[in-house]
């Protein structure tokens, strides 16, 4: 089946990402980026010193389709009992294991069910494998939560793919435990695969409002993750898929032959470097992600009374809500906010002064135009992470 239109492709045209890109990013969905001297910093204080032989002397060969040993036994080690090595398939990134998933559990004589707005890498997996699609909306007057009820009605006899995203990507909301849990056994009665895209998992601002990972809740759950937003190793390019059902293990692995068949070693251990240091690493961007969410809260104290701009112009990037949804309708009129990095107070900052140049000219403007939501995103709860601006 054709791609589909990137959505994002007007964006990076607006924000000149292909030269250089704008000064400030309000829009990045990635914690603080993690640099190649401190993975080597934090390794050789834990002494960890054969890690750091490995890396120093590895072959430039190939490595094992779906994962070296050593690498799968540390995401293994993410999840609970279910889950052992051969449960987990590596993957160059997590668009290639979404990709690899569709097309091993869909085809054109199934259906899947996917939410919007979304993630279009997530989402239209199933369309680019040929698959009936049936795409059910999200709403902010639901707080952003899916409702198992509508799931149940879009169910057919076909029905045989359902894909989540939790935390979800663009408003940074998590869905009820038990909505969870239904979802899962309305999924068992029909025989029918959740894939969980859970690229934010462990960014959660109170450790206690984390949910259980699909592929551990769920024996026909798969869990989708990547490094490059928890840990802020982007570069290395390394994402994993993670399921219980041993039965499906050789379909993803004959459709990943087509795809990017195994990684670089050298991003591998790059890999077990970071997630050795996971709590370092984690405890550090979630503290820049809660100081960022407080100015981001007092930010839209200052200047509820205002809508948004387009800013690209003033090097500022933002990510509006064309980027999640092929239809912008009254109730998905937004943009996301990104607040992971270190630089976000900057940003912010730059922000604050476009604001305070452009109030006085666009406050006629405003009086006649309906406000604008704001996603704040990173994975705070259970709650909606929505803001006026």
């Amino acid at each position: 089946m054709p791609l589909t239109e990137p959505w994002s492709k007007k964006h990076k045209r607006l924000t000149r990402a292909s030269s250089g890109g704008v000064r400030f990013s309000l829009s990045n969905s990635f914690a603080q980026p993690t640099s190649h001297s401190e993975l080597l910093r934090l390794t050789r204080e834990r002494g960890d010193h054969a890690l750091l032989e490995a890396f120093e002397t590895h072959d430039l060969t190939y490595t094992p389709n779906g994962g070296s040993l050593d690498l799968r036994e540390e995401v293994a080690a993410l999840y609970g009992c279910h889950i052992g090595v051969e449960n987990v398939l590596v993957f160059a990134g997590c668009q290639v294991a979404l990709q690899t998933a569709a097309f091993a559990l869909t085809n054109s004589h199934t259906h899947a069910i996917v939410f919007n707005p979304a993630y279009q890498s997530t989402a239209e997996t199933p369309l680019h494998a040929g698959s009936q699609v049936t795409t059910l909306p999200l709403r902010a007057s639901k707080g952003w939560q899916l409702d198992v009820t509508e799931v149940k009605a879009a169910i057919r006899d076909n029905t045989r793919y359902i894909i989540v995203n939790q935390p979800y990507n663009p408003a940074g909301v998590l869905m009820k435990r038990e909505t969870q849990r239904e979802l899962a056994a309305l999924a068992r009665a029909h025989g029918i695969y959740i894939l969980s895209d859970e690229v934010y998992r462990l960014l959660e601002h109170d450790p206690k409002d984390r949910l259980p990972a699909m592929a551990d809740l769920y024996e026909r759950g798969l869990s989708a993750v990547t490094l490059s937003k928890p840990w802020g190793a982007c570069g290395v390019s390394i994402g994993w898929l993670v399921f219980q059902d041993l039965t499906i293990k050789q379909r993803l692995v004959d459709v990943q032959y087509f795809g990017t068949a195994c990684c670089s070693r050298a991003s591998e251990l790059q890999a077990i470097m970071c997630l050795r240091a996971s709590d370092t690493i984690l405890q550090r961007n979630l503290a820049i992600i809660r100081r960022n969410f407080g100015l981001l809260e007092a930010f839209i104290l200052r200047n509820g009374d205002l809508f948004s701009w387009e800013l690209a112009d003033a090097g500022i990037g933002i990510k509006p809500a064309y980027c999640f949804s092929d239809v912008v309708t009254e109730d998905l009129d937004y943009f996301r906010v990104g607040y992971g990095e270190d630089v976000f107070p900057d940003a912010l900052e730059a922000l604050q002064l476009f604001v305070d140049e452009h109030r006085k000219e666009s406050q006629g403007l405003y009086e006649a135009t309906t406000k604008v939501e704001a996603f704040t995103h990173a994975p705070k709860g259970a709650r909606a992470d929505l803001c006026r601006i």
